[in-house]
């Protein structure tokens, strides 16, 4: 468990925001958190090529042989941000 001060003007803001969106105030730290966590480490080999995973097909040689490595690449990745 972990704990935050808050300034006074930032805690008011705070309750005001949580407030408005009807979530705890605990629940907005959260979400908050997760949002900016995910943004830094979200930026991920593949996250950033995300729109372009699956664009190509091929019959097989090279260029098939590097998409499966691609794939277990990302596989492992994914396996090691969970872990």
């Amino acid at each position: 468990m972990k704990s935050v001060r808050l300034d006074v003007e930032l805690e008011k803001q705070l309750e005001r925001a949580a407030e408005i969106t009807g979530i705890s105030e605990s629940e907005f730290i959260r979400e908050a958190i997760r949002r900016q966590a995910d943004q830094v480490v979200g930026d991920t080999l593949e996250a950033r090529v995300a729109d372009v995973i699956g664009t190509m097909r091929s019959e097989g040689g090279r260029a098939r042989r590097a998409h499966d490595r691609f794939q277990e690449t990302l596989k492992k990745e994914r396996q090691r941000r969970r872990s």
